[in-house]
């Protein structure tokens, strides 16, 4: 079972699919540590804005376009972590009018456009990265075209986090499993009427 929960039973006999996905379970894990630490350090860079600010009455051109970059990266980190965990805003009524069956292929399409919109990310990111690298932050002095890099960052991640369900899925591992599944809401609700048997 891996961190999310899901039995990775299915790919006993498949060793370099299990360590490919232990490979991308530890990249999401230090993409959520990075992106907490990102979001940590903007807090302060406000607070430290603001004390400047009506404290000391004085203002720091450097804290702003830092605060903007950290929030960009981890804002896009936190979304590919949420492509992988399967977090992100879905409309699953389709899901529970068709077959059973069907989840599956609906779930695939759905990761295939997710990944499309993903290389879009990175193939404009690339270009807006380009343009803006001759020019420079005046408050830091780094080339501009370094506030699109989260852009690509992310937008590989996603692509390979997407890339990873799809194959998942298809090697027999249940990536879709969630509270909506008839046998878990059934396990939760056996436990919860044992709970109130023995009280």
């Amino acid at each position: 079972m891996d961190a999310r929960g899901i039995t990775m039973e299915p790919l006993a006999d498949r060793p370099a699919l299990l360590k490919a996905s232990r490979l991308f379970s530890a990249l999401s894990t230090a993409s959520l540590y990075i992106a907490g630490a990102g979001l940590v350090a903007m807090t302060a860079i406000v607070a430290w804005q603001v004390f400047c600010r009506y404290v000391l009455n004085w203002s720091n051109s450097w804290t702003e376009i830092t605060a903007v970059l950290l929030m960009s990266w981890f804002i896009i980190l936190g979304a590919a972590v949420g492509v992988r965990e399967n977090y992100h805003l879905g409309f699953d009524v389709l899901l529970y009018v068709l077959p059973k069956g069907s989840k599956k292929w609906l779930r695939t399409v759905s990761d295939v456009l997710v990944a499309a919109f993903a290389v879009g990310m990175i193939y404009y990111g690339c270009q807006l990265v380009a343009l803006g690298w001759r020019a420079r932050l005046p408050a830091l002095g780094i080339p501009e075209g370094l506030k699109y890099l989260p852009l690509i960052g992310g937008g590989a991640l996603i692509v390979l986090f997407c890339v990873e369900r799809v194959v998942l899925r298809f090697a027999g591992v249940d990536v879709d499993r969630d509270l909506h599944d008839e046998d878990e809401v059934s396990e939760i609700g056996e436990a919860e009427l044992d709970r109130l048997k023995e009280a």
